[in-house]
Formats: C-alpha cells, sequence, structure tokens
C-alpha cells in the first residue's frame, strides 16, 4: 500500500516538501487555505521579495528543482547603499562571484506548485481551511471555503507547513507543555515599487540588493526580471515618526524628500502606492516541541517564524526539508525515530538565525553607514584574504555555506573580539604583516 502523507499549506515550504515525500514513493495531500494563486489575480502589496542563498539553493537541490528555479532568480553580488547625500556606496556580500539571489514570492510559489503537480501522487486541494486537527487519531477537519461545508480527513503523517499562523500549531498548542510565544517588533512593512523604464531595462544597478539605511528604519529594493524592483519600507508603526503619521499624501512627499530623494524619480505613483498597499506588521514565533508522537510536525515558518532582515525565512524552510529528506533516506518510515532527530537538530539553529536576524536589522538599517562598522569590514576582508581557509565571515557563513546557524552564531561572535581588538590597532594596514599582529589573529583562529 501507498504510503500517504498530508500536508497543510501550499506555500513555498509545503510545495517543496510535498516533491520531496513524491520522490520517495509517498502519496500526498496539501491543503490550501486560499484559492490557487496560478488562477487568482492576486491582490500586491504585501510580499518582500526573497533573498535565495546556498542553503534555499542546496534544499531545491535535493528535491531536483534548482535548475528549474534558477532561470528565474537575479544575482546580487553586493548591498548597494543609498547614502541621505545621494552618494552610492557598494558593499560586497562575499568573496568574489558569491551572491544571494532575489526571486519574486510569488513567481517562487507559483513555480514550486506546478513542479509539485508534476510529481506522481501529489494533489493540491485548494480552498480549504483547517479547523482543527485531533492528532492522536489523525484525523483533520477542514471547512471547504466556497461551499461551506465540513470535510473530515484521516491521516497517519500530518505536516504544518502552514506558517506563522498555523492552524496545526494552534491544535498542537492544547497539548500539555507546549511552549509557544509569539513577539512584534516595533516596526511594520510596506511594499512599494519601482518601475523598469523604457524597454524593460532597470533604472538602478541590476546585481544588487539597493538599501537606504535610515537609523532607525529603512528603504530596501530587490529587482524582477522584467525590470521592475520591489521595494519594501521598514518604518515605526507608531510613534513621532512613524506609519502612523503619514496620513495624507503630502505627508509621505514631504518624508520621501526627507529620506529617499533620489528614489522618488524612480517612483512616479508612490504616494498613490502608499494607500493602497496594506501596512503589514512583523512577528516571530518560538515554539516547542515541533513534532507529536510518530504523528505530526511543524516544519518553516509554522515552527520558527522569523524577521525578514538576513534573507532566511525561506532558507531555513527549505533547509528543514532537506534535514528531513537526509533522516528519511537514513531511517526509512521509521518516524518514531525521524521526529525527535529532526526538532533536535533544527530548533537550535532556527533560535540562532532568529537573533541573527534581528542583529542584522540593526546592522542594515544603521551600521551599513557608520564609520566603525565599515572599518570592521575592511579588516574582515583583510583577514579573510590573508587566511581564507580558516576565516569565513559570518554573514557569509550563514548566507554561502551549511555551517549550522547555530554554529555561524558562535564563530561569529569569536570573530568579532578579534575585529573589536585589531580596530583599535592604528595604521593596521601597515602593521598587518608583522610577526605581533599575525600572532594574535593565528590565536584566534
Amino acid at each position: 500500500m501507498k504510503k500517504e502523507v498530508t500536508i497543510l499549506g501550499a506555500g513555498l515550504v509545503g510545495s517543496l516538501l510535498s516533491v520531496y515525500f513524491a520522490k520517495r514513493g509517498y502519496k500526498v495531500d496539501i491543503y490550501e487555505r486560499r484559492p490557487d494563486m496560478r488562477k487568482e489575480i492576486t491582490s500586491a502589496g504585501r510580499s518582500i521579495n526573497l533573498a535565495l542563498s546556498d542553503r534555499g539553493w542546496r534544499g531545491l537541490a535535493g528535491a531536483g528543482l534548482e535548475q528549474e528555479i534558477r532561470k528565474v532568480a537575479i544575482p546580487m553580488h553586493a548591498r548597494m547603499v543609498h547614502n541621505t547625500d545621494g552618494t552610492l556606496s557598494s558593499q560586497p556580500y562575499g568573496m568574489k562571484g558569491e551572491a544571494i539571489y532575489s526571486v519574486s514570492r510569488g513567481g517562487l510559489n507559483k513555480t514550486l506548485m506546478d513542479l509539485a503537480e508534476q510529481q506522481p501522487g501529489v494533489k493540491i486541494n485548494f480552498n480549504h481551511r483547517c479547523e482543527d486537527a485531533s492528532l492522536d487519531i489523525g484525523e483533520i477537519i477542514f471547512e471547504e471555503q466556497t461551499t461551506k461545508q465540513t470535510i473530515t480527513k484521516k491521516s497517519e503523517l500530518i505536516f504544518g507547513a502552514d506558517g506563522a499562523f498555523s492552524a496545526l500549531r494552534r491544535s498542537m498548542q492544547k497539548l500539555d507543555r507546549f511552549d509557544y510565544s509569539q513577539t512584534y517588533i516595533e516596526h511594520s512593512y510596506k511594499e512599494l515599487h519601482i518601475p523598469p523604464a523604457e524597454g524593460g531595462k532597470f533604472l538602478m544597478e541590476k546585481n544588487a540588493l539597493h538599501i537606504w539605511p535610515r537609523k532607525n528604519f529603512m528603504l530596501i529594493a530587490l529587482p524582477n526580471t522584467d525590470g521592475s524592483f520591489t521595494c519594501t519600507l521598514f518604518f515605526h508603526t507608531e510613534g513621532e515618526e512613524s506609519f502612523a503619521t503619514l496620513k495624507t499624501e503630502n505627508d509621505v512627499e514631504v518624508f520621501f524628500k526627507k529620506y529617499f530623494e533620489d528614489a522618488i524619480p524612480m517612483m512616479p505613483d508612490y504616494k498613490k502606492v502608499f494607500f493602497e498597499n496594506p501596512t503589514s506588521s512583523l512577528p516571530y514565533i518560538k515554539c516547542y516541541p515541533w513534532t507529536y508522537k510518530d504523528k505530526a510536525a511543524l516544519i518553516g515558518d509554522a515552527a520558527h517564524a522569523v524577521v525578514p532582515f538576513f534573507g532566511q525565512g525561506m532558507n531555513c524552510g527549505f533547509e528543514d526539508c532537506r534535514i528531513l529528506g537526509e533522516l528519511m533516506d537514513e531511517h526509512g518510515d521509521d518516524w518514531k525515530t525521524i521526529f525527535p532527530l529532526y526538532q533536535q537538530s533544527r530548533k537550535p539553529n532556527a533560535d540562532a538565525i532568529l537573533e541573527l536576524a534581528l542583529n542584522n536589522f540593526i546592522e542594515m538599517r544603521d551600521l551599513v553607514a557608520d564609520k566603525k562598522f565599515l572599518r570592521k569590514k575592511q579588516i574582515e576582508k583583510m583577514i579573510a584574504n590573508a587566511f581564507p581557509e580558516k576565516f569565513i565571515p559570518a554573514y557569509s557563513m550563514v548566507s554561502f555555506t551549511h555551517t549550522p546557524y547555530s554554529e555561524a552564531q558562535r564563530i561569529g561572535r569569536h570573530h568579532n573580539e578579534l575585529l573589536e581588538k585589531l580596530f583599535l590597532v592604528e595604521n593596521l594596514e601597515e602593521k598587518f604583516s608583522s610577526v605581533e599582529i599575525q600572532k594574535m589573529i593565528k590565536e584566534y583562529l
């Protein structure tokens, strides 16, 4: 008899996970609350373009989907910083040739759904909202959104890939000793748009993540294949200067002229779009355990929703899928063994990337224009060039390696102690190859 699995959520992680199961001989039923986004005219305005990095690519490769997605991804080799005086400065992300990749969330989701449905045994059921789940008996109750009919589904194995407000997690919260916390940061976000120039040309450098750091807030822009940029304004939700105080088109114009003057000529309808698109909040979620007996598990944002400032939310979810796939290869269908190993492996790394993402927000909005930060980045590069085998910067470890997030975080803290010491050395470039400095670096490494 063919093994069966039920996945809640046909988002990025749910769609990818279904391929991992299908390739291992499972029959997969996906239930998605929303209509089929490939057939609907979806309302824009709630998207932050995604940055695919090595972990995400490896997760896609593990399901044989990497090459399909590479066709729609744009490499971004550097941060392009838009300073307040209108000047630009480029900060490369890694070593030569290393890049993170801009992909449209909606476009990627549609492609992954198509690829999932091409697998034998995968079926996506749209407009099905999960009302409840009785985990001990493997029973899930859905409401079909168009007919309002109640449907009961039996399943031996249930995965919640249904995002930050997961219905499966809600059922698990009723269990004894289930830890859960949800925290909103003080910033919200709003999507804006830079259209392409005539002939589909890009109005700014195509292969960069553009960022306007303004101390406590920022605007970012990521390229799309049609020559446009998806922009996101991260700004205080409330307070003296905040989304709450931008009430009229005139308020928005004054604000943009003050902080993002060089962006205005590229955004002809920014004031209109500002009020058309919703202001969305930014929660992060921690919970544990992620699994229940050998019957159910949470994956992706359902288990560990993070803030988007390291561009690792999707990459972390794709890495969940890969680790789970490797555990299935090792232990077959022994879910009593797989589930504990899966959550023990992933939970410390999910906690680490959450902390790294919160810290990276401070770096992006504030420090990328800070003299000490820029000097430490120069020193970091000097060490990385001198000791390429032994010194990988923390950002590169997260984005361009598969070093566990928790390990990258630990090594990053250790590196920072060294950078702080070297920052205090005057004329470091002249002294860098001295016995004393080389000895200090080698002792740290």
